[in-house]
């Protein structure tokens, strides 16, 4: 018999995420979706199964006041949507899986899900966006390799497009927390009101979980610099052998600085011979025409959009296994 329980108290869902999330990538773990709950304080709301004192699966929401629906756990938003990629639901087999859903009460989307632990053919779960990756092991961590994938035309074409850009001269800096000003700066220009960072909530999330970063040796932060002038800055960490680019800004005077500036992050990936980029979701015309690896993420929409919120039994204190 399996138990479907709820809970809202935050100190008992961290206990139950550290219990039952894998640590694979950045977005796992409980400190960085924690920037974001500390900014948006949306209600937690935790949904486990439980089976003979043992946690057998778990689906962390947050419900959205503002937007009146459920989303992923911490329920950050950009463009009344939430933004944290490779979200999970935890289960240890279909049914439960299954069970975890029916309980998910009047949600709207749950977004950015990771195919572990979804269920097969179930009509609520559709495509989402997709996620981009490069893979240095695939090109024998030789950027060289990676770029002979380009036809010979292309080839020429992005090398005297990148030689003109760095005709009055390139530099690169690293790690100086001071440029992330910048990057919001330049974000905010170049995006205006699609920019991440309108959103002071967002701004301040991510403030913090560059220092907790930069605390504890995981950040990079990569400065391009041409002709003595700013002109394109990355903030990105390296977990588990990912490298996974967060934000950045580029200044629109610099045409061409964002292949540069990518394909910089490619060479160092793979002088570091890291596992992987992550990309992140969202094409901006360019990750397919570079060969970078698609991974589809999934949403459970509307499931329960014809009934009203619903409160579980909350018994998060029970004597279980956590």
């Amino acid at each position: 018999m399996v138990d479907i329980s709820m809970t809202t108290d935050l100190e008992f869902g961290e206990r139950l995420w550290r219990q039952c999330w894998p640590q694979r990538q950045l977005f796992d773990l409980w400190v960085v979706r924690r920037c974001f709950q500390d900014q948006y304080n949306h209600e937690p709301y935790f949904l486990y199964a439980r089976q003979a004192n043992s946690i057998r699966g778990m689906l962390a929401l947050s419900w959205i006041e503002d937007k009146q629906y459920f989303g992923h756990f911490p329920g950050e938003l950009w463009q009344g949507r939430t933004w944290l990629e490779q979200n999970r639901l935890i289960a240890s087999n279909p049914d439960i899986a299954l069970d975890l859903m029916d309980a998910i009460p009047a949600a709207e989307d749950i977004r950015y899900l990771d195919a572990t632990g979804l269920p097969a053919n179930d009509p609520w779960i559709m495509a989402d966006d997709t996620g981009y990756l490069f893979h240095p092991p695939q090109y024998d961590y030789s950027f060289d390799t990676y770029f002979h994938y380009f036809s010979g035309k292309r080839r020429k074409a992005l090398r005297q497009e990148l030689d003109h850009l760095a005709s009055p001269g390139v530099e690169y800096r690293y790690n100086c927390l001071s440029d992330l000003d910048k990057m919001f700066r330049l974000n905010l220009e170049y995006y205006g009101e699609w920019s991440y960072f309108r959103d002071n909530r967002f701004l301040r999330a991510f403030e913090n979980l560059a220092a907790w970063l930069s605390a504890q040796n995981l950040l990079r932060v990569t400065t391009v610099i041409i002709g003595g002038r700013i002109a394109a800055v990355d903030m990105g960490a390296v977990w588990n052998s990912t490298y996974t680019l967060l934000a950045g800004g580029t200044d629109p005077t610099f045409p061409g600085v964002a292949k540069l500036i990518n394909f910089h992050h490619m060479a160092w990936a793979c002088n570091q011979k890291l596992a992987e980029i992550d990309f992140l979701c969202g094409d901006f015309n360019w990750k397919k025409r570079f060969h970078l690896f698609p991974r589809p993420l999934f949403v459970i929409r509307n499931r329960h959009q014809d009934i009203g919120r619903i409160d579980l039994v909350e018994n998060q204190r029970a004597a279980c296994a956590v």
